[in-house]
């Protein structure tokens, strides 16, 4: 880095290359960089891309059961599928046992649109330089972490929070 001499930051706990939150942002934004040109010509954003995956594996769902799952506020789910409704690929319709319940379904567009978007994960191993087993240890990894740090956040017994690692 170069800020620093290194027997600093080999000392420091609050150097900013020690901090696992700084590395999450940096990777989260640098990886979702590298999907934009490779969603743009499906015409969809990252978050909507997200959104398409989850229906195309478990098509219908309600607006909730997508935020659930993108681990979203249904807020922040509703703009993203009105989006989607407007470029044809979803409809949004009321639940017929649940009026308050919104179903989202695929519409033939929308089903067509998952043949194109087969090839995004060998584009994304080819832009990112890993293999299969590399990323699935990377991802395997993340899903820890995801799933400790959902443990922590709720409080869970065994779960350590505010241990002050970044």
């Amino acid at each position: 880095m170069g800020y620093l001499a290194e027997e600093q930051q080999l000392d420091d706990p609050l150097a900013l290359e020690h901090q696992v939150c700084f590395s999450l942002a940096v990777a989260s934004r640098m990886v979702i960089g590298l999907y934009r040109p490779v969603l743009a010509p499906l015409g969809l954003t990252h978050p909507q891309y997200l959104v398409m995956l989850a229906l195309w594996q478990f098509e219908p769902l309600s607006v909730g059961e997508i935020a659930q799952m993108l681990e979203l506020e249904s807020a922040t789910v509703s703009p993203l599928l009105k989006r989607l409704e407007a470029s044809g690929l979803v409809v949004r319709e009321r639940a017929a046992e649940n009026e308050r319940r919104l179903t989202v379904r695929l519409t033939p567009q929308g089903r067509e649109l998952r043949s194109q978007a087969e090839s995004i994960p060998a584009q994304m191993m080819e832009r990112l330089g890993l293999d299969m087993g590399q990323l699935q240890d990377l991802n395997s990894a993340l899903q820890q972490v995801i799933t400790k740090a959902g443990r922590a956040e709720a409080g869970e017994p065994g779960s350590k929070s505010g241990d002050g690692s970044g």
